[in-house]
């Protein structure tokens, strides 16, 4: 009997070796993070993230049968000391992408457009300067399976960062593809930034005003907007990067919104309101229904959690490209969801 028990001794040993030894190359403020008593309440667990060095954060909690919750800890504005404000306009970044991905939809739907033509049928100027043009479907492009390169990876990217979208264009232009159209996955920025341009064109004005008049209208979102010029620069939240003081919020990075209103648009999505009759199906065959965002000095996730039916906005205003600052979001971000979840069982 000790024979037959001894290679599963040993298997446990060695994984529970393995397993300290991990621990090492783990960074130990996500093991902290992960490790902490988890608090009775969101509004602890949001205090607590400022001990890992975030300067604020935003949380927006949508739940069944209760009135949205806020909450909010840390900074709105390091420098002047203003506390963070649960109601603040913040840059949603890739957030923004589920909203072009519905515009696209009711578009499709109205036979304005057709997800099988190419991006060679809808910009012909750019047979030959984008590889593959003849072969990347707008579908391709929605799904991020063109194989278009993402031009924030571009080596002259952060050494001068595009002020136009046009001058962004130019550099994936600069670049090959990333593999063949259909063939794989890459998340691309430039299949959205293609799109806005596929908007513009397609109702004749600029993208946001088509998003503005089917989404943010009929939902009332009125705390959501397409750029900087359209709002007090006071009521954006700061954006910090981690070992600079410079305050990032004057830097036009696209899209800003509450996380009232991303909550709102998130559950309408999910619930099909943000629809007309047959526009889900299409929807639900090219994109997904949640997202996160990532630019200089702002982190965002944005889901909706089937089990427990309730909607979690998550804002924080830190970044670290090199660092770990967005593991750590992710897992504060689990641990609020996790509050909820044992308050519903409770």
């Amino acid at each position: 009997m000790k024979n037959k028990k001894r290679p599963k001794q040993i298997f446990r040993i060695v994984l529970l070796v393995g397993t300290i030894i991990s621990m090492f190359f783990v960074p130990w403020i996500l093991v902290k993070a992960w490790i902490l008593p988890l608090p009775d309440t969101v509004q602890e667990q949001v205090d607590q993230a400022i001990d890992h060095d975030f300067d604020g954060m935003i949380v927006y909690v949508d739940e069944p049968g209760k009135p949205p919750a806020f909450y909010a800890a840390g900074w709105h504005d390091r420098k002047n000391k203003i506390p963070a404000d649960p109601k603040a306009l913040f840059k949603i970044a890739s957030i923004g992408k589920l909203y072009v991905a519905v515009a696209i939809t009711k578009l499709v739907h109205d036979n304005r457009l057709s997800l099988d033509k190419t991006l060679a049928d809808y910009f012909p100027e750019l047979v030959g300067k984008i590889e593959n043009a003849k072969k990347i479907t707008l579908r391709m492009m929605v799904q991020h399976r063109s194989g278009i390169p993402n031009y924030v990876d571009h080596p002259e990217f952060w050494n001068k960062q595009p002020g136009s979208n046009d001058e962004a264009l130019e550099l994936a232009i600069d670049m090959p593809a990333s593999f063949m159209p259909g063939e794989d996955y890459g998340y691309s920025n430039t299949n959205y930034l293609l799109l806005r341009k596929l908007i513009d064109k397609v109702v004749g004005y600029d993208n946001h005003q088509y998003i503005k008049e089917e989404i943010l209208m009929p939902l009332e979102l009125n705390n959501t907007f397409g750029s900087l010029s359209e709002v007090n620069i006071d009521d954006v939240m700061s954006g910090y990067y981690v070992g600079y003081e410079e305050d990032f919020k004057t830097e036009e990075r696209g899209m800003l919104a509450t996380a009232e209103d991303v909550g709102i648009f998130l559950r309408a999505l999910n619930d099909g309101s943000v629809f007309r009759e047959g526009e889900q199906e299409i929807y639900s065959s090219i994109y997904v229904y949640e997202h996160t965002g990532l630019v200089v000095g702002y982190q965002s996730i944005a889901k909706y959690h089937e089990d427990i039916d309730t909607v979690v906005i998550q804002f924080n205003n830190t970044t670290n490209f090199n660092g770990y600052d967005w593991n750590l979001s992710e897992i504060i971000y689990s641990r609020i969801v996790k509050i909820l979840k044992n308050k519903r069982s409770s």
